[in-house]
């Protein structure tokens, strides 16, 4: 006997990864492989930084912002609600009330996702 969500759109897709660069890139392969190339280019910008700086904070940034994306993508429904807020900031006027309102949405996904992955 299978079981279903009471609400398929708010499904997880993968479990919350560890906040390694290993599980982080294993995740995101899962849930936006498309933007892997991308996670490789800042993980080989944020390691420089880091040994030029003599600091780990580069690191510690890159593990919470990549994982504060896989929280968002991981999530069907949640992901959805950035994917239209974000379309909406594109085509809409910077200067109406609904570009403000997808600005606003983005920056509430994003916030709440750092606070969970931050926790």
């Amino acid at each position: 006997m299978s079981t279903h969500h009471a609400h398929p759109e708010d499904a997880e897709l993968i479990p919350a990864p560890a906040h390694t660069p290993e599980a982080l890139r294993a995740a995101l392969a899962k849930v936006a492989p498309h933007r892997l190339p991308e996670m490789e280019q800042q993980k080989n910008e944020v390691f420089a930084l880091a040994v030029e700086s003599g600091s780990i904070t580069p690191l510690r940034t890159f593990i919470l912002t990549w994982a504060a994306h896989i929280e968002i993508a991981r999530n069907l429904e949640t992901a959805a609600r950035l994917r239209a807020a974000e379309h909406l900031m594109q085509v809409l006027d910077p200067a109406t009330e609904q570009w403000r309102d997808a600005a606003r949405e983005c920056t509430t996904l994003f916030d709440t996702a750092y606070a969970t992955v931050s926790a």
